[in-house]
């Protein structure tokens, strides 16, 4: 491929991607870079207006933004979401635009039960009690506080069988746990020994329900009162995919009221959360700061796929593109 440094390329937000523990010199050796930590709303045309790529991991690129850019070829989405570019006005203009798809699945399929195993086993509530000098003072050789659950034989429920489904279907098969799940078009059969359910099904007979389906209106608050009043008592929600996938002030009230058992949650509807979200203070309910695409392995699979995404561009053979 012939050098193309003249082109000038800046990434928006390049830290949630990369801190310092990995290198961005595959970009380097393609264009001439710019990386900028993040990108207030106010400063992406100044920092973007000379470029014609541009990479974003959650920096808006709305259709203004991207109409006021008239040297922009190429949008490059650092995540496999890519609802920050408005693609409409990208396709209008003839930009190509990338996402990075299953970099983060071995990862996200990890967190899911990281967060069951925490609500079902709790180690890391009993470490912390030990840590506090609760087992040296207590009179027998062991304590637990509230139930320890058992995962063999239960039923797990997964919400959207794609890459990640099957990953986290592999993982509860091998814990000995049984598997349903459902997706809105069956293209290929599941794995062996997952059956295939319809959607009404899943609420009542999972007794760990995970979502990893796509946000869309019709599943957008598909957790909602109704949903979780068909759940059994003992069950928990996990959810590693999208915030709004969960009607954030019903799920708060059933863990409150002891409707099911605790819920696990990588995501929010909005993110940073606001300081009033119900969720922060409901009962038995874990939340981590949407980290489950965050492994050094992942990040690193992100940022190489995201090079060959702009090497292939400049190529004129374009891959991954949603635009």
């Amino acid at each position: 491929m012939p050098s193309l440094l003249w082109m000038r390329l800046t990434i928006l937000d390049a830290f949630t991607a990369n801190p310092g523990d990995l290198s961005w010199s595959g970009l380097e050796g393609l264009a001439a870079c710019t990386f900028h930590d993040r990108t207030p709303a106010s400063q992406v045309i100044e920092r973007a207006t000379d470029c014609e790529i541009i990479l974003t991991n959650k920096t808006v690129l709305s259709g203004d933004t991207i109409r006021a850019l008239p040297k922009l070829r190429y949008i490059g989405v650092l995540a496999t979401g890519f609802n920050v570019v408005d693609i409409h006005a990208a396709r209008e203009r003839g930009i190509t635009v990338t996402n990075v798809p299953g970099y983060s699945t071995p990862s996200v399929a990890q967190t899911v039960f990281a967060l069951l195993l925490e609500l079902t086993h709790r180690v890391g509530h009993h470490a912390e009690t030990m840590r506090g000098g609760r087992w040296t003072r207590c009179e027998d050789f062991c304590y637990w506080d509230g139930s320890l659950v058992e995962l063999s034989g239960l039923m797990m429920g997964i919400f959207g069988y794609g890459a990640i489904g099957e990953a986290v279907a592999r993982i509860a098969l091998a814990m000995d746990m049984r598997v349903i799940a459902c997706r809105r078009d069956w293209l290929e059969e599941p794995l062996p020994g997952i059956r295939k359910v319809h959607p009404d099904e899943i609420f009542e007979r999972s007794d760990v329900l995970t979502l990893h389906c796509p946000l869309t209106e019709d599943t957008r608050e598909l957790i909602d009162a109704k949903s979780l009043e068909e759940m059994k008592r003992s069950a928990f929600l996990i959810n590693t995919a999208r915030g709004p996938l969960v009607n954030e002030a019903d799920l708060a009230a059933a863990l409150n009221s002891g409707r099911i058992a605790g819920a696990g949650l990588d995501v929010l509807s909005s993110e940073p959360p606001k300081p009033d979200n119900p969720l922060l203070s409901a009962k038995n309910c874990l939340i981590t700061p949407h980290i489950a695409w965050a492994s050094k392995a992942a990040r690193g699979r992100l940022i190489e796929v995201a090079v060959g995404n702009v090497k292939a561009f400049l190529d004129g053979r374009p891959v991954n593109v949603v635009s």
